[in-house]
């Protein structure tokens, strides 16, 4: 196989190969151009976000700056997703996100590890891990998601989180590392914040 099927089948690499640098140079410069967009030119983001992204769905909102280590090139969108300020995708390899997901401020998808072991990590080597994120998560601001993770429909992640196991879909999950609080029922119905009850039309 060659590096770039390397890069993305879990196995040791070296992500300093010249080929690839040479690939993933072309990749940040789009991220460049979408970074330097202005607030009005809604309709430059889209089409460079449809350029950088392996797919992106309708309805996206990406707030810039985004960071994104081959510029979205292997980040799967689906429709209708936001992110906020600061949203980080290592996304050496993929990184899949379905429809209506909302991104907080300054959280970080990481799909790049490196060996425990010294002499490999001295070697310059990086094996990469997919991410998986259902639809319609909500991951708080600060959350970091660690390479292999997968993340159920509906879930929602805390503010700070770092999760570092896969989290089930229809749960409230919070700490470092994130565990599951407790699964969203019948009193999220009710109330949409502390003691605020919802007034369903």
């Amino acid at each position: 196989m060659d590096i770039y099927e390397q890069m993305h089948s879990g196995a040791l690499y070296f992500p300093e190969d010249e080929g690839l640098m040479a690939r993933q140079a072309r990749c940040m410069e789009l991220l460049y151009d979408y970074n330097q967009t202005r607030p009005s030119q809604g309709e430059r983001r889209k089409a460079l976000l449809r350029q950088m992204f392996a797919e992106i769905g309708e309805g996206c909102y990406i707030e810039p700056p985004l960071h994104a280590n081959w510029g979205g090139h292997h980040v799967h969108f689906g429709k209708d997703i936001y992110a906020n300020f600061n949203l980080t995708l290592v996304d050496d390899t993929h990184i899949y996100v379905g429809d209506d997901t909302m991104f907080g401020p300054n959280v970080t998808v990481a799909t790049a590890g490196h060996p425990i072991l010294p002499e490999l990590r001295e070697q310059g080597l990086q094996y990469n891990a997919p991410v998986h994120i259902g639809r319609n998560c909500w991951l708080g601001a600060g959350v970091v998601v660690l390479p292999g993770v997968t993340i159920g429909d509906n879930t929602v992640v805390g503010a700070g989180s770092i999760v570092t196991k896969d989290l089930p879909a229809g749960v409230v999950a919070v700490g470092n590392p994130c565990r599951v609080l407790r699964p969203i029922g019948e009193r999220d119905r009710a109330f949409y914040f502390k003691d605020r009850r919802i007034q369903w039309p």
